[in-house]
């Protein structure tokens, strides 16, 4: 079998890529601990830190989920006003971030009982794939009125596809694509089995798969 020296030279940058990602992430779950430890010898300015890290993520998160932005930001804050009562008890076995968004996932997953939404299909993570939404979002200079306004309809057709699935179906979409969490990292954040969180994200997959196939095809 022959082997490239194109094919070579990518499989060493694909190494160095997640060499480097796998440090990143080391330096960060370093990072947080050593404000939570402050955080729990009662140290403010180490909260606010953690705030400062996470507050977008969180936001991001929420607003995905529920598509009101007073409210998204509302309820943020009830977020790290929970997790800083609870860190006291926080013994550092998953990344901090996995925790705070377990926190995020009930304060929301209670708000919407409470408001009584519902969704009228479920969800999963599939087009994302296809489509960067930023990229959607902010296109070249160069680009042609025509093709700025076609990829803003596939924008809206993305969002739109996804507002229409479940919650459940949804938030595994969300940490998995825009995240890019692990199963477990996800199973972990929303307290369910591994085996859960891939039926979900098969489903939506499927289902997105099914709403815009036609995307996808051309």
């Amino acid at each position: 079998m022959n082997i490239s020296q194109s094919d070579s030279s990518k499989a060493e940058k694909q190494i160095y890529h997640d060499d480097e990602s796998r440090q990143k992430v080391a330096s960060e779950r370093e990072r947080d601990a050593e404000l939570v430890k402050r955080c729990q010898s009662g140290d403010y300015a180490a909260f606010d830190e953690l705030i400062k890290l996470y507050r977008g993520k969180v936001y991001a998160m929420i607003y995905n989920m529920i598509r009101n932005d007073a409210d998204s930001w509302d309820l943020s804050q009830d977020v790290f006003i929970k997790a800083w009562k609870a860190l006291p008890k926080f013994e550092g076995r998953s990344a901090f971030f996995t925790w705070l968004y377990r926190i995020a996932h009930n304060v929301t997953y209670d708000w919407t009982r409470k408001k009584k939404i519902s969704s009228s299909g479920e969800f999963e993570d599939y087009m994302i794939d296809q489509a960067d939404p930023g990229g959607l979002a902010n296109p070249k200079a160069t680009d042609s009125p025509d093709i700025n306004l076609e990829r803003e309809e596939v924008r809206n057709r993305i969002t739109r596809a996804i507002d229409s699935l479940s919650v459940d179906h949804k938030e595994v979409i969300l940490l998995k694509e825009a995240e890019g969490m692990s199963y477990q990292e996800i199973a972990d954040s929303i307290g369910c089995s591994t085996g859960t969180v891939m039926s979900r994200l098969f489903y939506a997959r499927k289902k997105l798969k099914e709403i815009l196939g036609d995307i996808q095809n051309d």
